[in-house]
């Protein structure tokens, strides 16, 4: 790939004719329209946080460099940005008066700047490599020059490299902060829109696990409705089953559930009700496994990670069955003391010993020392397994 060092080019000159589009899609240019500042491999503005745009426009007022840009060359006399958007955009917006810096204890907008420091920020140099080569070297080198910074995360990446009109549209359904789906996805979906991470996770749904092949498959498609059928079909399918909404559904993996429980009829009031039980219920260690266990018809308890007897209380029924064994001279273990076998007036240590529920915990049996025998270890497992 050809490169050309440019440093003739200014803030100022970025900034005629720079637009901005509050919204997530595109709709960023500068340098008179000639520079596209967001192209469709390109993740989001992330810098709008009060913290990270404020500090390029310190940088600048300090003299500080802003570091090298990369932009391609994408004609005669237009360019894209490579890298260096979150930089651009960031003095972009401070210049037409989108946030403020505060100088001196004061909040500053541009247009209350004094003119040195207006002409400060709008005549500083910037160092620009301009790049030129086919769209494979071109992703590569954005790969590469992204490895330092705030690096892309997984989405953003793909994105990038199978960037076209599959991706674009499916930016604008799942990347924009004003869908009106967003905040019920949130129940369900972890993670920020501008990160790509809604997008990520419908793809990874439909996809069942193969994004990446899922995403070259349909690159050139501007047809989205498979990618966002399927996602909302998980999402109702969620919300019809499960009439409560708790902060440990956020970021289960509901594509898998989907699949393996999607056909299974469920009476929402009565997962309701079996819900708000586990809930309220102290012995359950794990809730985010509530949900499993209830689609999969309140079986497997490994789901939730029962909680475990305490060692004290454990001890101290250890000592009382070994008192009561000792004086009616049968074994500690109430399973091996009504056997016939050679362990029947055996006295067992409390290392080889286990606790478990008289009343199995899935009988309603509380996990409190009231409820709690100590087996010897081949009979407390042998009552486990069935």
């Amino acid at each position: 790939m050809k490169t050309t060092l440019r440093t003739d080019i200014t803030i100022n000159d970025i900034c005629k004719g720079f637009t901005y589009n509050e919204l997530d899609g595109k709709g960023l240019y500068g340098l008179s329209g000639k520079l596209t500042i967001q192209p469709e491999y390109q993740r989001n503005y992330i810098y709008a946080d009060g913290i990270r745009d404020v500090a390029v426009i310190e940088s600048i007022l300090k003299g500080y460099p802003l570091g090298i840009l990369y932009f391609v060359k994408t004609g005669e006399d237009t360019f894209e940005v490579l890298d260096g958007q979150q930089r651009i955009t960031s003095f972009g917006r401070y210049v037409i008066g989108k946030f403020a810096v505060k100088i001196d204890g004061m909040e500053n907008y541009f247009s209350g700047l004094n003119e040195d420091l207006q002409q400060k920020i709008l005549n500083t140099k910037l160092l620009i490599y301009e790049c030129e080569g086919t769209e494979t070297e071109i992703k590569e080198w954005f790969k590469t020059i992204n490895i330092a910074g705030i690096p892309l995360n997984e989405q953003e990446l793909l994105n990038a490299i199978y960037s076209g009109k599959f991706v674009t549209e499916a930016k604008r359904e799942f990347s924009n902060r004003q869908n009106s789906n967003v905040q019920k996805w949130k129940a369900y979906v972890k993670g920020d829109v501008k990160r790509q991470d809604f997008l990520s996770c419908a793809l990874d749904w439909v996809s069942k696990g193969e994004k990446e092949k899922y995403m070259s498959e349909h690159r050139n498609s501007d047809n989205i409705n498979e990618l966002k059928t399927y996602f909302t079909t998980v999402i109702d399918w969620i919300s019809g089953v499960f009439k409560s909404v708790e902060k440990e559904m956020c970021g289960l993996k509901w594509g898998e559930l989907y699949e393996k429980y999607g056909r299974n009829p469920y009476n929402p009031d009565e997962v309701d009700k079996k819900l708000k039980e586990l809930y309220a219920d102290g012995s359950v260690k794990k809730r985010s496994g509530i949900f499993e266990y209830i689609l999969g018809g309140c079986v497997d308890t490994k789901l939730l990670e029962i909680r475990v007897f305490e060692d004290r209380d454990k001890r101290i029924v250890y000592e009382n069955q070994t008192k009561l064994a000792n004086e009616n001279q049968l074994s500690n273990c109430p399973l091996c003391a009504i056997s016939e076998n050679a362990n029947k007036t055996r006295i067992w240590k409390l290392s080889e010993m286990d606790a478990d529920h008289v009343t199995a915990w899935s009988k309603g049996g509380a996990t409190d020392i009231s409820n709690c025998q100590m087996l010897c270890v081949t009979h407390n497992r042998a009552k486990g397994n069935r």
